[in-house]
């Protein structure tokens, strides 16, 4: 049903293939998916996530704590001089401690699987935002061609009417022409520089926009490459949806995680069971009053085994509370699914709608196009024969012009809701556009290298640099069109 997405690449270059060295969709979406920074710092925001399975399984893993006290006993109170009762001077104590739980009753488990879900709920995001980026990457390079197009068709209706202006002149000058038609002509000239002027201002916009995107200015731009096929139904581009749409699927994946939140806050109510033990190392550094006796050392070593019980009496209700909380926060997470549900349904379904009636507009119009053509080769020999007056020409230039840039923005529009149309059924990710296999960002690495981790210092785990790169060094934009 679904091909995958590898037009992309090699398509575009086949339909390069006429420009030289023409920027493809395929280089510019895996320009954006090295260095945009919101893609980069969701990619970051996952990886912190992941850290939340290794914190949860810490609180069942033993502890050891290791202490040391240097004190002066400045006021020792009053000495009876009992042989076994006086007090050093100073002393150094140093103590070990060990903790080894034993007994949670789910709690930790719980915290563990609670953790597990909200990383995965994680990386269902972070393929969202994937999808996101590269719809409005799209969007973005469509936009440029049209905005190029639109002012090539802007340049050449101004260059005819100056030519259609002139003509009116010389005409005017002879006896042929009114200054009505004169008058008609200087008008549509003012309408056309109007014209190109917006379209030049769109252009640069879009020029700039896809540099925030994408990170660099863009080149000669390629026609796109062909979309997938698509699913012959709304119904059918909606079952993809709810097994693919990265937003509910996260949504599933927070909501296995509130679920197990009500386990561990239940759990908080129980007792817990560790084994302890320690050692204690003290020297009073020789500030013993010699001859005090044999209970009074001036160091030694002490130890300790045992089993302790922790059972929660009383709280002052914030257990409970929090046990009340965690059951309502599920079910926030049990509705979200159905808002994720029906969000997934209405994009899907306004997208493949809105791809279909564009891909129709697209088919009116060129016949609008190659009508407007027609008619204005009669009109112009009609108005050259004296049948039609000049406004008759200067109107059927700028319904030609209008029918143009439809044409354009008609084949924008189609491909940009295509597109949209794959990122609903969660079609539009990095792993279905053909990228180097080197180049693909997998959130798993990270995670299995986590989420078993114990070691004591983390020398291995540097501070993140900087991925993402700026754009205050590219140059701004322009609305200068290459001549093809």
């Amino acid at each position: 049903m679904m091909r995958k997405m590898a037009l992309l690449g090699g398509a575009a270059m086949l339909l390069a293939s006429g420009v030289a060295q023409a920027e493809t969709l395929h280089q510019a979406l895996e320009a954006a998916y090295r260095s945009n920074p919101t893609l980069t710092a969701q990619r970051a925001q996952v990886r912190a996530g992941d850290e939340n399975v290794p914190i949860a399984r810490a609180a069942g893993r033993p502890t050891l704590e290791a202490s040391a006290v240097y004190q002066e006993n400045v006021l020792k109170g009053d000495q009876t001089g009992n042989l076994f009762t006086s007090d050093p001077d100073r002393q150094l104590v140093g103590q070990l401690n060990m903790n080894v739980p034993l007994i949670s009753f789910g709690a930790v488990r719980n915290s563990v699987r609670s953790a597990e879900a909200r990383s995965d709920a994680s990386r269902h995001g972070l393929r969202s935002t994937e999808s996101d980026l590269f719809t409005r990457v799209v969007a973005a390079y469509m936009d440029v061609i049209r905005d190029e197009a639109t002012v090539r068709l802007n340049q050449r209706n101004r260059s005819v009417i100056d030519y259609t202006l002139a003509q009116t002149r010389d005409r005017f000058d002879v006896g042929d022409a009114g200054p009505t038609d004169v008058a008609q002509a200087e008008a549509r000239v003012a309408l056309a520089i109007s014209q190109l002027e917006t379209a030049e201002a769109r252009l640069i916009a879009s020029r700039e926009n896809y540099i925030r995107l994408v990170g660099n200015p863009p080149g000669d731009l390629a026609p796109p490459p062909p979309l997938p096929q698509f699913p012959a139904t709304s119904e059918e581009a909606v079952r993809v949806a709810l097994d693919n749409n990265a937003a509910l699927l996260a949504a599933q994946a927070e909501n296995r995680a509130a679920r197990h939140d009500i386990d561990v806050a239940d759990a908080e109510n129980l007792p817990r069971v560790s084994a302890i033990g320690g050692l204690n190392r003290y020297d009073y550094l020789g500030s013993l009053a010699p001859n005090t006796g044999p209970r009074n050392r001036d160091q030694g070593t002490t130890g300790y085994v045992g089993v302790q019980l922790k059972m929660p009496l009383y709280q002052g209700g914030r257990v409970a509370a929090q046990a009340r909380q965690a059951r309502q926060k599920y079910g926030v997470t049990v509705e979200q699914i159905a808002a994720a549900e029906r969000d997934a349904v209405a994009e899907t379904r306004s997208a493949f709608a809105n791809w279909r009636s564009t891909s129709r507009v697209i088919d009116a119009a060129r016949s609008g196009v190659r009508a407007n053509e027609r008619a204005l080769v009669g009109i112009r020999a009609e108005v050259k024969n004296g049948l039609r007056p000049l406004l008759d020409q200067l109107n059927a230039d700028q319904e030609l012009l209008n029918a143009e840039v439809t044409l354009v923005t008609a084949e924008r529009d189609a491909y940009v809701a295509g597109f949209a149309l794959l990122a609903a059924m969660g079609r539009a990710e990095a792993r279905h556009l053909d990228f180097e296999t080197s180049l693909l960002y997998d959130p798993m690495v990270h995670y299995d290298d986590v989420r078993d981790r114990v070691s004591l210092f983390e020398a291995d785990s540097p501070v993140p640099q900087p991925v993402a790169t700026g754009t205050a060094a590219t140059p701004a934009q322009d609305a200068v069109i290459k001549t093809p």
